[in-house]
C-alpha cells in the first residue's frame, strides 16, 4: 500500500496493477460486463446494490463478521478470531473492493445493507445474559446462530423482556433484531473462534475401497447412457409442446433400465448436458427426443473417457434434477423441461466437491451425521445464502455417487483429478485401470440363456442384444434367446448362416441343440409369408400356410380375402398388419415394388448438437485481460481532462462521479434543471445514488434533499480552497 491515502474508491481502483484488478473482475464478474470506461465507472459499479449483494453471498462467516466489524466502527482485531484469519479475511473483503481506504472502511451500500444497532455496552452484555429465563435465551442463541431478525406482536413475553433489557432492538412494529455487542459476546460463547468453520463427521474407509465402489458405479453410468440413447435412436420419445420428457415415457424408459424414475431422470439429464441427446425430427415426430452427431464420437470411446464427459457434464450442469417426478402448481416436473434451470446449482456442486476433496486420504463422510455435518460447513462457509439451496445437499451427494464421482460418501481418486484438471490424461488412465476388462464371450446353457461373465466388448455386446433379450444385469448379464429376439436378427438382414456363426464363435461353451433347432425354426419360417400394399397383401408359394392363416383363430381382424392360390389381401394398412400377423406367431417380411425383399430394421435417427456457450466464469476469464487494458486506456484518456477540471457531462460520467463522492464524502457542483426550465449551479454534497435519484446536503437550502439524476447537466469537483 502507498504511504498516502487514495482520496476515492476510483482513485484506488485506478493505482492497483493489472494483476490485482483482473483478480477483482474475476471475483465479481458481473462489474466487467459490458467493459467499464474507466476506472471512475468501474468504481461507480463496485458500489451498485445488486452488485454489492452478490458480493456478500459470497463470502465466509469470518469475513462477513469482519466486514459487519467495520461497519460498526470496531476493530477487526478485537474478534474472537486470530489475528493472521482476521488479517486475510481484511485482505480478500479490500480485494473485493467491498472496503477501500487506509484505514479501510466499507462502501456505503455495505453500510446500509449490515448496519446494526449498536446494543448495550460490551461489558455489560455478560450480566445481562446472566439472568435470562431459558426461553428468552433460547430466543437469542437462535437469532444469533441463524443471523436473521426476529418477529414480535408487541404483546407481553420472554421478547418483550429482551426489549426492554436492551438485548433486543425493534426495527419496527413487527421485527425486532439482535444489536452488535449482544450478537458478538453471543456468537463468542456459542460459537467459539469464529475463524473455525464446523468439523466435518467422518469414518475411515480404504482407499481403494472408495475407488472401487466409485468404479462400479461409473461403468453402470456409462453402461445406463449407452442403452438408452441406443434405445431413443430408433424409437425416440416425443418431445412435449411445453418441452420436455413426458411423464409415460420416462417410466417406460426406468424399465428398459431396470432403475427407478430418479436415476433415469439423472441418466437423461446429464446425457442432456454433455451434449449426447437433443431434440430434433423424425419422419412420424415434429419434435423428438435424439441422440446427437456426438453420441457416435463418445460411444466409439474407451469406457472411461465416455465417463469422463458425463462427470465434467455433470459438474456444471446447472439444472435441479432432484425435482423432476415433483410437482410445482399442481403440474407434474418433467425431465429436459426448459424451467429446470438454477443459475446457482452449479457452485453449489463444486462448493460440496470441494469439501469432499478436502477430506484426508482414507476418510469419508460418517454414516448418518456426515450429512448434517456437511451442511453445517456450508452454511458457514456461505451464511448469507437461502437455506433452500442447502437442502440439495443430499440430492447432490446421491448423485455424485450415482455417477460414480464419489463413492461410499468420500471422493475417489479419479474424482479428485477430474475437479483438479478435468484434460488430465491420468483421470482416463487410473480409471481404466479400476474398470472390469470387457470379455468377448458368453456361456450358452441348455436353457437358451446366455450368460455374460464380464462387461462385453462394444460390439460383441451390440450383435448379442440383437438376437437375445436382457433378462437380468448384476455382476454377470443373463440374455434369453426366444423366437422373437432371433426373427429381430432375421428382420435386420442376418442370414440362418450369419446367426449361427455368431453364436458358436461367442460362447465358450457348446451351443446347445435346442438353440440350434430354434435358429432354424425361426429361419425356415422367416419370410414364408410376403406383405405388400394392396392396401396390403399375402403372397407365398406354399398354398397350406396361407390357407392355415386365412382360417386360424385371431386372424377375423386381419380381414384377409384370398384372391388366388397364392396370394391373399387385407384392407389394413400394412403398418397396422405387420405387427398383428406376428402376434399370431408368423415372420413375414416386406416385399417391395419389384419384388425384392426389403430389410426391416428401423431407422436409426440423429440430432444435431446444441451449441452451448462456455460457462460464465469461462466467458468471464477470457475477456478479463481486455477489460483491464480497455479500463487503463479510458484512464489515460479521462485523466488530463481531470486535471484541468473538467465537468462530466455525459450520463455514465454523470453517475460515476456522484457515486464516488458519495464514497468520499466530497462536495460536487452540479448543473441542476429546475421546474421552471432554468439551469441553476448547487453546491453539494452527496450521500447516496439510488433509483436515479440523488440524495445529498445541498448548501443552499441548509437541508438534505433529493435530486433527479435525469435532470442534472454536469457535475464538477468544489475547487479546493
Amino acid at each position: 500500500m502507498s504511504s498516502s491515502a487514495p482520496r476515492s474508491l476510483a482513485d484506488q481502483l485506478r493505482g492497483w496493477p493489472d494483476e490485482r484488478l483482473a483478480r477483482l473482475l474475476e471475483a465479481r464478474p458481473d462489474l466487467a460486463t459490458p467493459a467499464p470506461h474507466d476506472s471512475s465507472q468501474l468504481a461507480a459499479r463496485v458500489v451498485v446494490r445488486t452488485s454489492v449483494l452478490r458480493a456478500l453471498d459470497g463470502l465466509d462467516f469470518l469475513e462477513l463478521t469482519v466486514l459487519q466489524a467495520l461497519v460498526q466502527d470496531v476493530d477487526p482485531t478485537s474478534l474472537p478470531a486470530s489475528g493472521e484469519a482476521a488479517d486475510r479475511a481484511l485482505d480478500r473483503l479490500l480485494s473485493l473492493a467491498l472496503a477501500w481506504g487506509d484505514p479501510p472502511r466499507p462502501v456505503l451500500a455495505v453500510s446500509e445493507l449490515l448496519r446494526l444497532p449498536d446494543g448495550p455496552p460490551v461489558e455489560e452484555v455478560p450480566s445481562l445474559l446472566e439472568g435470562l429465563e431459558p426461553r428468552a435465551r433460547a430466543i437469542l442463541d437462535h437469532l444469533a446462530q441463524t443471523g436473521a431478525d426476529g418477529r414480535w406482536g408487541g404483546g407481553p413475553g420472554p421478547t418483550a423482556a429482551l426489549v426492554s433489557s436492551g438485548l433486543l432492538v425493534r426495527l419496527d412494529e413487527r421485527h425486532v433484531t439482535l444489536p452488535w455487542t449482544v450478537r458478538l459476546c453471543l456468537w463468542s460463547h456459542t460459537l467459539g473462534p469464529l475463524d473455525e468453520a464446523p468439523v466435518l463427521a467422518t469414518a475411515e474407509r480404504g482407499t481403494a475401497l472408495v475407488d472401487r465402489a466409485a468404479a462400479g458405479a461409473a461403468f453402470e453410468a456409462v453402461r445406463r447412457t449407452e442403452l438408452l440413447l441406443d434405445r431413443w435412436g430408433t424409437h425416440p420419445p416425443p418431445a412435449l409442446k411445453a418441452g420436455g420428457l413426458g411423464v409415460r415415457d420416462l417410466r417406460a424408459t426406468s424399465t428398459l433400465l431396470h432403475v427407478e424414475n430418479d436415476v433415469t431422470a439423472l441418466v437423461v439429464e446429464t446425457a442432456s448436458a454433455a451434449g449426447l441427446l437433443a431434440q430434433g425430427m423424425t419422419d412420424d415426430l415434429d419434435g423428438a427426443w435424439l441422440p446427437t452427431d456426438g453420441y457416435d464420437v463418445w460411444n466409439a470411446g474407451t469406457p472411461a473417457s465416455r465417463w469422463r464427459a458425463l462427470a465434467r457434464a455433470w459438474v456444471d450442469n446447472p439444472r435441479l434434477v432432484s425435482s423432476i417426478g415433483g410437482r410445482v402448481a399442481d403440474k407434474p416436473v418433467n425431465a429436459l423441461s426448459p424451467d429446470l434451470t438454477r443459475s446457482w446449482l452449479r457452485e453449489l456442486r463444486h462448493d460440496v466437491l470441494a469439501e469432499l476433496a478436502a477430506l484426508p486420504a482414507g476418510h469419508t463422510l460418517a454414516a448418518g451425521t456426515g450429512v448434517a455435518s456437511l451442511v453445517e460447513r456450508l452454511r458457514w462457509r456461505r451464511p448469507r445464502r437461502p437455506a433452500s439451496r442447502l437442502a440439495q445437499v443430499p440430492s447432490v451427494l446421491s448423485e455424485a455417487a450415482l455417477l460414480g464421482v464419489t463413492g461410499l460418501d468420500g471422493l475417489s481418486g479419479v474424482g479428485r483429478r477430474l475437479l483438479a484438471d478435468p484434460e488430465d490424461p491420468r483421470v482416463v488412465g487410473e480409471l481404466e485401470e479400476l474398470l472390469p476388462r470387457p470379455v468377448d464371450h458368453v456361456l450358452i446353457q441348455a436353457d437358451l440363456t446366455a450368460v455374460a461373465p464380464g462387461p462385453l466388448e462394444q460390439e460383441v455386446a451390440r450383435r448379442l442384444a440383437m438376437l437375445a433379450d436382457v433378462e437380468s444385469r448384476g455382476g454377470a448379464t443373463v440374455y434369453r434367446f426366444a423366437a422373437t429376439s432371433v426373427r429381430r436378427a432375421f428382420d435386420a438382414g442376418w442370414s440362418s448362416a450369419e446367426v449361427h456363426d455368431f453364436v458358436t464363435q461367442t460362447s465358450r461353451t457348446p451351443v446347445p441343440q435346442s438353440l440350434t433347432y430354434l435358429i432354424d425354426d425361426v429361419s425356415r419360417r422367416f419370410g414364408t409369408v410376403r406383405a405388400g400394399h394392396a392396401e396390403s397383401f399375402l403372397r407365398s408359394d406354399d398354398e397350406t400356410a396361407l390357407t392355415e392363416l386365412v382360417h386360424a383363430a385371431g386372424a377375423e381382424s386381419l380381414r384377409l380375402r384370398r384372391i388366388a392360390p397364392t396370394v391373399v389381401v387385407s384392407d389394413l394398412p400394412l403398418a397396422t398388419l405387420l405387427p398383428r400377423l406376428r402376434e399370431l406367431g408368423q415372420s413375414p417380411v416386406v416385399e417391395s415394388v419389384d419384388g425384392t425383399v426389403q430389410v426391416a430394421r428401423p431407422d436409426v435417427f440423429r440430432a444435431r448438437v446444441p451449441r452451448r456457450r462456455s460457462p460464465v466464469s469461462v466467458r468471464t476469464a477470457v475477456r478479463t485481460s481486455a477489460v483491464v487494458t480497455a479500463i487503463r486506456s479510458g484512464d489515460r484518456s479521462t485523466r488530463p481532462r481531470a486535471e484541468r477540471g473538467a465537468s462530466a457531462t455525459t450520463p455514465s460520467e454523470v453517475i460515476a462521479l456522484l457515486r464516488d463522492a458519495a464514497e468520499s464524502g466530497s462536495e460536487l457542483v452540479i448543473g441542476y434543471v429546475g421546474n421552471d426550465g432554468t439551469v441553476a449551479e448547487r453546491v453539494v454534497t452527496p450521500s447516496r445514488v439510488e433509483g436515479g435519484q440523488l440524495t445529498a446536503y445541498d448548501e443552499r437550502s441548509d437541508a438534505d434533499r433529493t435530486f433527479a439524476v435525469h435532470r442534472i447537466t454536469a457535475v464538477s469537483r468544489q475547487p479546493s480552497g
